[in-house]
């Protein structure tokens, strides 16, 4: 369980990276030659090469010859079960035939993709004003605090009543918050942003002074919540230098999204 949530610059997709590796397999591999034979049916260094670059998500050219003999006893195995008699009968199955077109057509669409990603140009001009975004969305605080979660209201009323009592905000998440951070006194124990949490928990934090706790209980997806803030800072932004490379990556894809769009 957590109240945390994705960062702008952390939601690059993964799909780009994918598409960035498969057009590294294709323009590394340019010749082959028979490794072995199985039933009448040759595997080539081609075959062996993006096999491995499959398990090891590296170029081939980095296994050993003992790797490449491992796992050239791998591909021996698929070889040895899709040549027999009853792959060729199985072979004509619909549902296989119709998982063969799928993953061909995935295949090509990767190579298609990948050949997209080559193709573009990024700027420096685009990372800046990508970079500018960034900035103005960026939080000008960030925060330390510590939280009770509780499964009811009225149970996080009682809280905040013992609060006021004089009780300690420690002691009672040590022995009544249902969240992972009980065991260290209801501390998230890291400094965070707004944009980092649940709204009404962010909401809740930036309506504090440092050291005061929610008069009410605040509830989110996870239950209800009685918070402290400890601390607060002015954010310090990340440098251009620092997140340049994913900025980067996101601009690859939102081109590569505007791309789809118009074959659509």
């Amino acid at each position: 369980m957590s109240i945390t949530k994705s960062s702008k610059i952390n939601s690059i997709t993964h799909n780009g990276l994918v598409f960035m590796l498969i057009g590294m397999i294709i323009s590394t591999i340019s010749w082959a030659e028979t490794v072995k034979t199985i039933n009448g049916t040759d595997i080539d260094s081609l075959v062996l090469d993006i096999y491995i670059q499959s398990r090891t998500q590296q170029p081939a050219t980095g296994a050993t010859p003992d790797q490449r003999l491992l796992y050239l006893d791998e591909l021996t195995d698929i070889y040895l079960l899709s040549t027999q008699e009853s792959a060729i009968q199985l072979s004509d199955n619909p549902q296989i035939k119709a998982q063969i077109e799928l993953q061909n057509r995935g295949l090509i669409a990767q190579a298609v993709a990948s050949d997209f990603f080559v193709t573009v140009n990024v700027s420096e001009e685009q990372i800046l004003s990508e970079y500018n975004q960034v900035i103005q969305a960026t939080p000008s605080k960030e925060y330390m605090a510590s939280h009770i979660l509780l499964e009811t209201q009225s149970e996080a009323i009682s809280i905040i009543e013992k609060l006021n009592n004089g009780e300690v905000f420690s002691e009672l998440a040590t022995t009544n918050s249902i969240g992972p951070s009980a065991t260290a006194g209801g501390s998230l124990g890291t400094w965070f942003s707004p944009n980092q949490m649940v709204k009404p928990f962010s909401d809740a934090v930036a309506t504090l002074d440092d050291g005061s706790y929610t008069a009410d209980p605040i509830q989110t997806e996870f239950g209800w919540h009685v918070i402290l803030r400890e601390n607060s800072r002015d954010s310090i932004p990340p440098t251009l230098d620092s997140v340049s490379n994913e900025i980067r990556q996101k601009i690859i894809q939102d081109e590569f999204q505007a791309y789809l769009e118009t074959l659509k």
